[in-house]
């Protein structure tokens, strides 16, 4: 790696970043085990995998959400031995959902820039801790003064965006139900998932009502979980492994939090988001160019949604695409293989399991029974959190 030296300060050239390894929990309620040891957990398989020791690590990032969900203050100092980040470079980072790709993200930076050349990124949430339910836990993050009046809860917030995406759009809940439908189906192959199941349209429909229109089986399952990535410079992944899997892109956007003032149909902040990791990646057109897709979804409107803000469908084309099977795991653009976070479960940022990990194995060859029927080069994994705000994309290619 060439290196400059500026008066007396050396600075390092950005490098090509791998990822050579990943590993991630059950996702369910753990109430035997600590965030610590989850993250250990998730730490130790993808050393396995990777081939690494833990002593190889050079620098640590941990990804997690609200310090409420584990009840602890300063969450990201408690987690440090059980990630494995004591006595070397660690910082924590979060951006509600949207940690699941961005703590990638930190990742990537690091090894980039050449301030460490094998980082381990690691993401944790416990929400089974919150009671009566993690909702309980979000009724802090509203406006004082214009928002917490109301009592608003997250639910009848993203009702409130579906049902503008379905009237702009003249999209059915029929359309929208399928995803969720597809993705459980997915999740069965799973062997973390926690609601993978076969069900129906009409199941979906005749669901539990929680915000009209938003029903039950609309909704990803809160969960505990954990998940790690192994990011590496060149020369490192060239020891490792013949096929390393390289990020070729990244981005990040946020909104304002005051969701009064956007118009709900679209995500800019996901738009904003992957207009900088495909500039980066170089790609000019990502409906031909991605492969395989794992947008966030904890509704299954949100895959939609995030499909067009992702440039993998035109505004209102996402529905029609899911209904004629393009986005099943043998169609022409695989998305969310890995059954996402309404199959395998929803533990906030620890979907970076579902989302970075798996677009990783995808792209690795190694998701098992996972695996998409179509040769894949590309892949692209989002995540979004807050406030409707966070969009996070990153890309990734098995080719240099």
């Amino acid at each position: 790696m060439e290196v400059e030296r500026i008066s007396g300060l050396k600075f390092h050239k950005k490098q090509d970043v791998a990822i050579v390894g990943a590993g991630m929990t059950t996702f369910k309620r753990r109430l035997n085990e600590t965030g610590r040891e989850l993250s250990y957990l998730a730490v130790k398989q993808a050393l396995e995998e990777a081939g690494l020791t833990i002593d190889d690590i050079e620098m640590v990032v941990m990804g997690s959400a609200p310090d409420t969900f584990d009840g602890f203050h300063m969450k990201g100092e408690y987690l440090l031995d059980g990630s494995g980040g004591s006595n070397r470079p660690y910082m924590r980072v979060f951006v509600g959902g949207g940690t699941g790709v961005f703590a990638p993200i930190a990742g990537y930076w690091h090894v980039a820039s050449g301030l460490a050349d094998v980082c381990l990124v690691v993401c944790e949430e416990k929400m089974s801790s919150v009671h009566p339910h993690p909702q309980s836990a979000f009724k802090y993050i509203w406006d004082p003064i214009l928002d917490r009046p109301l009592s608003p809860n997250l639910i009848w917030i993203f009702a409130l965006e579906m049902r503008r995406y379905m009237h702009v759009h003249n999209i059915k809940h029929e359309d929208i139900a399928l995803v969720s439908v597809k993705n459980k189906a997915n999740a069965l192959d799973h062997p973390c998932a926690q609601v993978a199941e076969k069900i129906t349209v009409e199941d979906v429909l005749n669901s539990e009502p929680m915000a009209l229109p938003v029903r039950r089986l609309d909704v990803s399952p809160p969960s505990d979980g954990a998940a790690a990535l192994i990011m590496v410079a060149p020369h490192i992944a060239r020891q490792l492994t013949d096929n390393p899997v390289w990020v070729t892109g990244v981005g990040w956007a946020l909104d304002t939090t005051w969701w009064t003032n956007r118009d709900l149909y679209f995500p800019r902040y996901v738009a904003e988001a992957a207009k900088m990791a495909y500039r980066m990646a170089h790609i000019t057109d990502p409906r031909k160019e991605i492969d395989v897709a794992e947008p966030y979804d904890p509704f299954d409107y949100k895959e939609l949604h995030h499909m067009e803000g992702l440039g993998l469908a035109k505004k209102g084309e996402a529905p029609i695409l899911t209904r004629e099977g393009v986005t099943q795991r043998d169609g022409d653009l695989p998305t969310c293989p890995s059954g996402g976070l309404l199959g395998v479960g929803n533990p906030i940022a620890a979907t970076m399991g579902v989302k970075a990990c798996e677009i990783y194995w995808q792209l690795a060859y190694r998701a098992g029974k996972r695996q998409v029927a179509k040769e894949v080069t590309t892949g692209v994994c989002q995540a979004w959190g807050d406030l409707m705000q966070v969009g996070t994309v990153m890309v990734m290619s098995n080719k240099r």
